[in-house]
């Protein structure tokens, strides 16, 4: 008797999105396979189906399927999971729902199952935040309930109901106290239950009107002002500079300043006072550099600015970089790795079991970023990740997370000497700053342990260079770093205002390559419009060079090679793709300028052909 298919799959059978001739193809590979993998994933990859065409048949007939079987089939869980969380229900007093197993027993995270909660109950997953909420329809329903029932209204449908999003959207309870305050009709929504309950706690303390004011008829609304339209513009870093006759803010948009107002040179003493208290500097002390963080609550959350005060001839220079206390993460598929680069970075070096992965590149280039989407690709709860960080810059549930603060002598030093102690299986150190942090990140590689961390480097093979003059012996480099991926954040063209483009011969002469070896490319430039004030640039985009250390390369550093031999034979025999041959093919896709590239990436040996860098990168 044939064996029946799960439900996902005899859906799309009974649809004709599939046939049985592939599902029997698809059950023959399934079979040979050495590790349990869903038919679902199989089919996929054989591109028998679509994930469109698999949402939109789950969304067909949701009710019948099962929670615990839509997440085994769609690879969330394996069967045995299922069958221990089945186990579990089974035993717990009074009965849990298998959602609330599955996530308080660690088998999945609560966003997953809001995702695929989603799709079976159909109803719209949202993110509830101040800035998207309706305020008059906040003000109809009694903060309690709201509160004790974990509900908030987000904004009127155009054809008049009210979305109101739940921690349950079943609790029928909660949805008639919705209905009786809101008029009746809502489209309900759901949330995660944690990030309702912080948005209802956040909207009580906006409207009791503890939050700040803002106004420009004060210091403290001034620099309220400045950091509020920093947010406001995605800026990264706020620069706030006293000149001879004024006091001039710039804001850092995309990589590059931009003026954004001058005030009267007098603000100056008191702007920068107010400063100093909000980051808990001295006050008093107008003669030494001062440093520190402040926490700063808007609409939208809570935003983490680290301080520095210089002193300059003309008085206190103050650069403040926003760290948006965020949640949501880059996924590694998007951030911008070509398909090979990609495909590579992830078998030989984010999944190996242990070893060194640096992410190198200067300050801004977007390598905490890069860190993190390793890490979330990474994180399960059969996984223990700890972190060394100065500071925290994504908060992230299931990691131990440590922010250093030397005010209080918790050093990297202090923290990098207790950190193998808390038996780790992948540790991130924030950044490889000295002798001591690259001597650990060895160590604990060669203990077997999964090492991420950021370099300040040029390139991929200035990191390795870096540290072999750390004093690190060069059989150690070559026996625990795994791969070196320097990255750079070019700006994006702005797709609003983009026009084809023939490059300039002094462009070509930089690149020292001809129009032959550009056969094929689509050069972009933006004329400037309202998006992009003018600038012809809009968000940006990562340009990335990848060294794998295989055989030869590692040879290369235990003779103790030059940087240029390594980068010889890293290109001809290791695939490597330098940062500026990866931002010409990105430019030559209309994603960027040839002036970015030129302006950012460094030029250290000829261009290859452009066919030649496509066929490398999978594009």
């Amino acid at each position: 008797m044939a064996t029946p298919s799960p439900p996902i799959v005899g859906l799309l059978i009974e649809a004709a999105i599939i046939t049985p001739g592939q599902l029997e193809h698809a059950t023959r590979i399934q079979e040979k396979l050495s590790s349990f993998q869903p038919l679902l994933k199989i089919l996929k990859e054989l591109d028998y189906v679509s994930d469109k065409e698999v949402k939109s048949t789950i969304q067909a007939a949701a009710h019948s399927i099962r929670i615990g079987d839509l997440l085994t089939e769609l690879g969330y869980i394996s069967p045995d999971d299922l069958d221990a969380a089945c186990r579990l229900q089974q035993e717990s007093e009074p009965k849990d729902k298998l959602g609330t197993i599955l996530v308080k027993h660690n088998f999945i995270n609560e966003q997953l199952l809001m995702k695929v909660l989603s799709i079976q109950m159909g109803f719209p997953l949202v993110e509830p935040s101040l800035a998207s909420l309706d305020r008059q329809l906040c003000r109809k329903v009694p903060q309690k309930l709201m509160k004790s029932h974990c509900f908030l209204p987000i904004h009127k449908e155009e054809d008049g109901s009210v979305k109101v999003a739940f921690g349950d959207p079943l609790d029928q309870e909660a949805i008639e106290i919705a209905r009786r305050f809101l008029g009746g009709k809502i489209t309900p929504a759901i949330a995660q239950r944690e990030l309702v309950a912080k948005t209802v706690d956040l909207l009580i303390d906006k409207l009791s009107h503890r939050a700040m004011a803002v106004d420009t008829k004060t210091t403290v609304g001034t620099v309220n002002t400045i950091i509020l339209a920093a947010i406001a513009n995605n800026a990264s870093d706020i620069h706030i500079e006293p000149l001879p006759d004024r006091l001039q803010v710039r804001f850092r948009e995309d990589g590059v300043l931009s003026l954004y107002k001058d005030f009267p040179i007098e603000l100056a003493p008191s702007i920068s006072s107010r400063i100093k208290v909000l980051c808990e500097a001295d006050i008093a002390e107008r003669r030494r550099h001062q440093g520190g963080r402040i926490l700063f609550s808007h609409d939208q959350g809570e935003l983490d600015l680290r301080v520095s005060i210089y002193i300059t001839v003309h008085g206190e220079k103050i650069v403040m970089r926003l760290l948006n206390r965020k949640q949501e993460l880059f996924d590694i598929q998007s951030i911008g790795l070509s398909p090979r680069m990609l495909s590579r970075f992830l078998e030989e070096a984010v999944y190996q079991p242990s070893g060194v992965l640096l992410v190198t590149g200067p300050t801004g280039s977007g390598k905490t970023s890069t860190i993190y989407s390793c890490i979330h690709n990474l994180k399960s709860p059969q996984v223990s990740i700890i972190t060394a960080e100065e500071p925290v810059e994504y908060v992230i549930e299931g990691i131990a997370q440590c922010s250093i603060d030397p005010k209080i002598n918790l050093t990297f030093e202090e923290t990098l000497r207790h950190i193998v102690r808390q038996d780790p299986d992948i540790i991130v150190i924030g950044e490889i700053r000295d002798t001591y942090s690259a001597e650990v990140a060895v160590q604990a590689a060669l203990t077997g342990h999964k090492v991420l961390s950021t370099f300040h480097t040029e390139d991929s093979i200035g990191g390795l260079v870096r540290l072999l003059h750390m004093n690190i012996a060069p059989f150690l480099v070559s026996s625990t770093v795994v791969s070196v991926l320097a990255q750079r954040l070019l700006r994006r063209v702005c797709p609003a205002c983009a026009t084809p483009v023939q490059p300039s011969p002094i462009q070509l002469q930089r690149l020292r390559c001809t129009p032959a070896e550009l056969v094929g490319a689509k050069f972009q430039k933006g004329r400037g419009c309202s998006h992009c004030k003018q600038t012809g640039y809009k968000g940006r985009i990562g340009v990335f060079e990848l060294l794998v250390l295989d055989e030869m390369v590692r040879t290369a550093i235990l003779e103790q090679r030059t940087s240029h031999e390594i980068r010889q034979i890293s290109t001809q025999h290791s695939g490597l793709i330098t940062l500026l041959e990866d931002g010409l093919v990105k430019a030559a896709a209309g994603m960027t300028t040839l002036d970015e590239v030129l302006r950012c990436l460094p030029l250290l040996q000829p261009t290859r052909p452009l066919a030649e860098l496509r066929r490398l990168s999978g594009y």
